[in-house]
């Protein structure tokens, strides 16, 4: 019989867990702990407050590395609509209070912006993003980078070269993107 005052828990650190079988024996990666003693079924050792918070560290870091990876995939997602004029996708990844300003100063919400975009006399022809960087604080993304694009708006080319500032934010489990700032950096 299994000793009351032990808590079992999964190893944090371990490959996995699983939990005890019928008759409560604990399977490897599971670790009995009273206090600050760890007891596993062929040793004890003292769980170090250093090698939990190690642990934890690296649960962290592992998540938002995981959401940086989500948020690039989705500003690469965003960029491809934005260049193919896939309102509905764009609609999906704008949050409902989106709010952008584009590179003349303009500003547009959700609706305001979906429309410019739905905008038969705009064609792009290039859009690009390079030096991306994703700064992460808990449920919120910022993402900076440079931005390159070029078409025929209106019957005229145009092109630019600017700056972007992206604000994310998971909304109901789903990241969707906030606000958005382009500017054309100044001339030297």
């Amino acid at each position: 019989m299994q000793n009351p005052d032990f808590t079992k828990i999964p190893l944090v650190c371990g490959s996995g867990a699983r939990i005890p079988d019928s008759n409560g024996d604990l399977p490897k990666n599971v670790v009995q702990v009273k206090g600050n003693t760890v007891t596993h079924s062929f040793m004890t050792f003292k769980m170090s407050p250093l090698v939990l918070a190690f642990c934890a560290l690296g649960i962290a870091f592992a998540q938002d590395r995981s959401d940086s990876s989500k948020i690039l995939a989705l500003e690469k997602d965003w960029n491809t609509a934005y260049k193919e004029g896939e309102v509905a996708r764009m609609n999906t990844l704008l949050a409902d209070d989106f709010i952008i300003t584009i590179e003349d100063g303009r500003t547009f919400s959700k609706s305001g912006y979906i429309a410019l975009n739905g905008n038969s006399t705009v064609h792009v022809e290039v859009s690009e993003m390079s030096d991306l960087k994703v700064r992460m604080e808990g449920n919120t993304a910022v993402v900076t980078g440079a931005y390159h694009e070029r078409g025929i708006a209106q019957g005229k080319r145009y092109e630019y070269h600017d700056r972007f500032t992206d604000v994310w934010t998971k909304i109901a489990g789903q990241w969707q993107i906030l606000a958005s700032h382009y500017s054309i950096p100044a001339k030297e």
